[in-house]
């Protein structure tokens, strides 16, 4: 089966971040992972180390692995659920966000210890 990943950036409205993280966390995340295809998911945030220096737009990443045959029905059912029972809503979140999905293109590479690589599904 195709693995994919939805990668989210995202911010808090300004003054709410507790909120939205409490949101995020206990609300949304439970919600987006009892749509079928979706398989798991972890946050991020911005980490102040970066490899060359550039304005922080976002604050918060969240990266979810979905599992499908069928790519475009599976987002087509996660869109549908906003705002509804089934994905509650929170207006700590700030409206300007982005998400894209991306297809595995190959294995994941891994060191194999002996200064080369292996590769892993």
């Amino acid at each position: 089966m195709p693995r994919h990943k939805l990668v989210v950036l995202t911010n808090p409205v300004e003054g709410r971040e507790q909120e939205f993280d409490d949101w995020y966390m206990n609300t949304h995340m439970p919600d987006v992972m009892r749509v079928p295809g979706f398989v798991s998911g972890q946050r991020f945030t911005w980490a102040h180390a970066q490899a060359k220096p550039h304005a922080q737009t976002w604050r918060y990443l969240t990266i979810l692995e979905i599992d499908t045959d069928d790519l475009q029905a599976t987002l087509d059912d996660l869109m549908a659920r906003p705002g509804t029972a089934a994905m509650r809503m929170s207006d700590a979140l700030a409206e300007q966000r982005l998400a894209y999905v991306f297809t595995a293109a190959t294995p994941v590479f891994a060191p194999d210890g002996a200064g080369g690589i292996t590769l892993r599904d």
